[in-house]
């Protein structure tokens, strides 16, 4: 991984830079401080080159955030055995994808953000789709059935990364714990009645029973 420093500079042409020291450079870049701060200026600098020499390697920001999607891809994206039953296909597919996007919440705000998609990510995709068409959905059910299914995971993702940054930021009790913590039973008895444990029950891993419900749901409505 490059040095988050700038190498010294020589008298004369900027140093060569290749394609893989672009793509480690920019993926340090956005995975420490977020995609905002990614942009040709700031890569150019922390390579120690300028930015007319990245363009002999990527054209824009969105083709450089297309490259670390497919290098992600092909590194972390593991393509679990499908399973005979479709709706477990379905499920195994979209519990693959939530597990190695959690490892690295910054591409779901790039797949959210922007209308950018890595090629080698869609099996995914044709997994949830052909599952849900095997179980009886029809082709335009079943693709909205991923969004649903997509939109449930990248929320939770993006919910749970961002809870955990700010808890990271500040370790003061936070507006939610202050806000439970006087609860009025009379007017709210249900939240009241778990304020004690909200924090932890909230907390909780409940991603794939949320998920099963949501695929046997979308089933059920067929």
């Amino acid at each position: 991984m490059p040095q988050s420093s700038a190498p010294r500079k020589t008298p004369g042409r900027p140093p060569r830079i290749s394609r893989e020291e672009v793509i480690g450079t920019a993926r340090r870049i956005v995975t420490e401080e977020g995609v905002d701060r990614l942009t040709m200026r700031r890569l150019a600098k922390e390579i120690g080159s300028t930015p007319m020499a990245l363009y002999h390697h990527v054209g824009n920001k969105e083709e450089l955030l297309v490259l670390l999607l497919n290098d992600y891809a092909a590194q972390a994206l593991r393509r679990p055995e499908p399973p005979a039953n479709p709706r477990e296909r379905v499920v195994g597919a979209a519990a693959a994808i939530h597990e190695a996007l959690a490892a690295c919440p910054w591409i779901v705000e790039v797949l959210t953000a922007d209308d950018l998609m890595s090629a080698s990510a869609l099996w995914f995709v044709e997994e949830i789709v052909d599952g849900l068409v095997e179980c009886g959905l029809s082709p335009e059910r079943a693709v909205h059935g991923y969004r649903a299914i997509w939109y449930y995971t990248a929320g939770e993702i993006v919910v749970r990364a961002t809870a955990a940054r700010r808890r990271a930021d500040d370790d003061r009790g936070t507006c939610r714990e202050q806000v439970f913590g006087s609860l009025d039973p009379g007017a709210l008895p249900r939240l009241a009645q778990v304020a004690d444990r909200w924090a932890a029950l909230t907390g909780e891993d409940t991603y794939l029973d949320g998920l099963r419900a949501l695929v046997d749901g979308l089933l059920a409505a067929r």
